[in-house]
């Protein structure tokens, strides 16, 4: 059964499952009735951020413009467009035995792609929810659900992955920014053009 967290709660994930080393990062939200003529297009991402808390190089942003991490410590499994349909809405691979030693952290954020054109903020979006799986046995370690704390907010830092001696814990954040994926790069040290 896996562990349910609430916002800012942190859990052991590698010390109480020996051998753990491919995960399944899911992430899934459903859309409330909206008639503004578009569809709502959420993106994953995943900031593979150094002890500073910002990326080291523009390869540590693993979105849908750059699918694989060098290392492919990280693995973004492809956009959904539409976020039709159940379950996971976008998944990111994670193998821990790769991360790079300069790597500290793996934050997991969610946006709303054109959210100013379309006129649209996670006050719209419901049910949404991170969770951690054993990749090799498909079970659910851990699941985190965001609740219905956001009216405004275009982008969300949902949880992270972060290292505590020779183990990775996990963090249940829920952070809301307002500016999208531009503030989110502006956090983590990205430049956007």
């Amino acid at each position: 059964m896996p562990i349910s967290l609430q916002k800012g709660q942190k859990v052991d994930l590698t010390k109480s499952n020996p051998g753990l080393k491919k995960v399944m990062v899911g992430l899934g939200w459903d859309t409330n009735r909206y008639d503004g003529g578009y569809d709502f297009d959420l993106d994953a991402a995943a900031f593979l951020l150094t002890d500073s808390g910002k990326v080291g190089v523009q390869e540590d942003f693993i979105f849908y413009g750059n699918l694989k991490h060098p290392s492919e410590a990280v693995v973004h499994m492809g956009d959904n467009l539409t976020g039709e349909g159940e379950g996971d809405d976008e998944q990111i691979e994670v193998d821990l035995s790769k991360i790079p030693a300069n790597i500290t952290r793996i934050s997991f954020t969610v946006t709303i792609y054109d959210s100013d054109v379309r006129r649209q903020n996670f006050g719209q979006v419901s049910n949404a929810f991170i969770r951690i799986v054993d990749a090799n046995t498909d079970q659910e370690l851990i699941r985190y659900d965001l609740g219905e704390d956001f009216s405004i907010e275009t982008a969300i830092v949902v949880g992270e992955l972060y290292k505590h001696g020779s183990e990775w814990k996990f963090n249940a954040i829920g952070s809301g920014f307002q500016g999208g994926l531009a503030a989110l790069c502006g956090n983590f040290g990205i430049e956007v053009a």
